[in-house]
């Protein structure tokens, strides 16, 4: 088993509450510019997060209107003047300071620079998204903290399907069993075993309740006390390196998360 050599996060819901207090809320002033009748409040939201990544989300959202175009190619047009539309009212609400780190993510990024960590980013939203929610949350010098990036446009298929993983590791240079994800949904954690690598879970809003059998450990956040057996009180590096080891027995198996 190889050291532990690199955190691959996910963004929403893990590094931040972006979907809840963002991207919903984003989605609704965007409904509201451009007209359209719906609204969806923090439970409903919640529901269609079954779906990743935001333009396939509004995509099985409006199939299931009886008020969306009933033609597919107008729904599909719809879908995409409503996302950038939601992409424009996203970084107005980060630019607005509404939007806030998650606890612990700030310290643990900035000690794995100091312990020769690499850093990576897994996730299913935008590149557009990052560049405008990572300089609030990580400073201006952001692209220099982070040793591969990979997004939407990157890895067309979404969680569970591995395939943002398997990229970013191939960007890092490292083998699989090397790195730890760090991710909050069971589609996250269906994705990052599929692609062999052993995943800590920070429990969101959204997946506050979920089932996440089959992952390294589960902790509230970051700044919580470790759910493995280490003297450090919070999850710092020395706590996920003795994570690391003693995970150096996993192996891939079936994942009950990976069929949703």
């Amino acid at each position: 088993m190889p050291a532990l050599r690199a955190l691959i996060f996910d963004v929403d819901g893990t590094l931040a509450e972006t979907e809840r207090d963002g991207h919903r809320v984003a989605f609704n002033r965007a409904f509201a510019a451009l007209g359209l009748p719906w609204q969806w409040d923090a439970a409903s939201y919640g529901a269609l997060l079954r779906v990743a990544g935001g333009y396939e989300r509004l995509l099985s959202f409006l199939a299931g209107q009886s008020d969306a175009p009933p033609i597919a190619a107008e729904r599909e047009a719809l879908a995409r003047a409503i996302h950038q539309r939601k992409n424009a009212e996203f970084r107005a609400l980060v630019a607005q300071g509404g939007i806030a780190p998650r606890p612990g993510v700030r310290r643990l990024i900035d000690e794995c620079a100091g312990q020769g960590v690499l850093l990576a980013v897994a996730t299913t939203t935008g590149r557009a998204n990052l560049d405008t929610l990572f300089p609030h949350l990580f400073g201006a010098d952001w692209p220099q903290r982070f040793a591969a990036l990979v997004c939407a446009e990157d890895a067309p298929r979404k969680k569970p399907d591995p395939q943002v993983y398997q990229i970013a590791i191939a960007r890092l240079g490292i083998a699989a069993p090397a790195a730890i994800a760090i991710e909050d949904s069971p589609a996250g954690l269906a994705a990052a075993r599929a692609a062999d690598i052993a995943c800590l879970i920070t429990r969101s809003v959204y997946f506050a309740d979920a089932d996440f059998s089959g992952a390294a450990a589960v902790v509230d956040d970051l700044d919580a006390a470790p759910s493995w057996p280490c003297a450090s009180p919070r999850v710092d590096v020395d706590a996920l390196r003795t994570l690391h080891a003693l995970r150096a027995g996993w192996t891939r198996r079936v994942d009950p998360c990976g069929s949703e």
